[in-house]
């Protein structure tokens, strides 16, 4: 009962930076370098309990061997109390394995960071826009279930009720792991509320998730930019309509544009705005990197084309079916009123499944 080569590889890796990072955390305990003591101690703590699952396996591993030994005892009394252990280990043992695999399994780097969520009316006229809304409310209920604070950044109200666009912030530990997997196509089909003959239309909506990134992740040249202020519109107090605190900054590069007319500042705008910047550059390098190396990740928000879904939510038959893994949900109204962490949590499981892949042939 020996873990696969491929995850013992990935162990000794792990433990072997574990050590060294205790070692630099010693190093430091003499200087006054808090923020690389603090960056060195938060590191190490995410291994703990590797290293102490690790740990245990091995302990069964040498207690297995001494039970197999004293099962081979000339006492049969000895023989047989041996063998009922035996039975234990190895049950120890295949559940320190499972949570090895699951320990060891390669993390997302963006998983705790704050994001961006992008929502757009994609095809459907009226329809879509209501639509948009619907998704951005559920995305706030659920980031408020899970204690995320949610700010709404920028948005363009359409004008049966819904929303062109809208974009959202959601700061919390762990708000991209919660939110990347609705990234994509969502197709709605229902009947509008304007159809007086009853028929099922069917329309989409975009949604892009973008992980909020630290200046020193992207550099940004200042000259590349070109920064445009213009007075906001809707809702938002006394400022709206009456100074230029909106802004527009188009990165003259890579053609991106971003706006933030929420806050009450001119410079807070900016502040916002340059943060979402950030978050798009960030996303267009992963995609050119992993261009670069052959990947086979698609854009994240294609064209709006109903044939790109990636989720329908059905009024007609009460069900939501994500098409990425073939798993449907009914309670639809639960669903938009926020209640996604079944699909959140089926999503998440088949991630970890699939990295899992390569250590199950071994």
């Amino acid at each position: 009962m020996e873990l696969p080569a491929t995850l013992q590889a990935r162990l000794n890796a792990v433990e072997g930076h574990h050590a060294a990072l205790r070692r630099r955390l010693e190093e430091l305990a003499t200087g006054s370098h808090h923020a690389e003591v603090a960056r060195v101690a938060k590191e190490l703590a995410a291994l703990e309990r590797i290293v102490e699952s690790s740990a245990e396996y091995r302990r069964l591993r040498t207690e297995l061997d001494a039970a197999e030994a004293m099962a081979r005892d000339r006492d049969p009394d000895i023989a047989a109390l041996a063998r009922s252990e035996i039975q234990s280990l190895r049950a120890g043992m295949e559940n320190r394995i499972v949570e090895l695999r699951s320990l060891l399994v390669p993390k997302d780097p963006n998983d705790d960071k704050n994001i961006f969520i992008e929502v757009r009316a994609g095809t459907g006229g009226d329809e879509a826009g209501l639509f948009a809304g619907d998704l951005l409310r559920m995305y706030l209920k659920f980031a408020e279930s899970r204690g995320h604070k949610a700010e709404i950044v920028s948005a363009a109200e359409s004008q049966a009720g819904g929303f062109k666009e809208a974009i959202v912030s959601i700061r919390g530990k762990g708000a991209y792991r919660l939110f990347k997997f609705e990234s994509g196509v969502h197709r709605v089909q229902r009947v509008p509320a304007t159809e007086a003959s009853g028929r099922i239309h069917t329309s989409t909506a975009t949604v892009a998730v973008l992980p909020e990134v630290d200046a020193v992740e992207i550099d940004i040249n200042p000259s590349d930019l070109q920064i445009d202020t213009y007075r906001a519109q809707g809702a938002g107090g006394q400022h709206v309509n009456k100074t230029e605190s909106a802004v527009r900054i188009t990165h003259k590069p890579s053609g991106v544009v971003v706006a933030c007319q929420e806050e009450r500042s001119q410079l807070q705008n900016r502040d916002r705005a340059m943060q979402l910047l950030r978050a798009h550059l960030y996303e267009l390098k992963l995609r050119e990197q992993e261009a670069a190396t052959a990947s086979a990740r698609r854009s994240q928000v294609g064209t709006g084309d109903r044939s790109e879904k990636i989720r329908t939510y059905n009024f007609s038959q009460d069900r939501v079916t994500d098409h990425r893994i073939g798993y449907s949900t009914g309670n639809l109204k639960s669903v938009l009123d926020g209640h996604i962490e079944d699909l959140v949590d089926a999503l998440l499981a088949d991630e970890e499944h699939k990295r899992l892949q390569p250590d199950d042939v071994a």
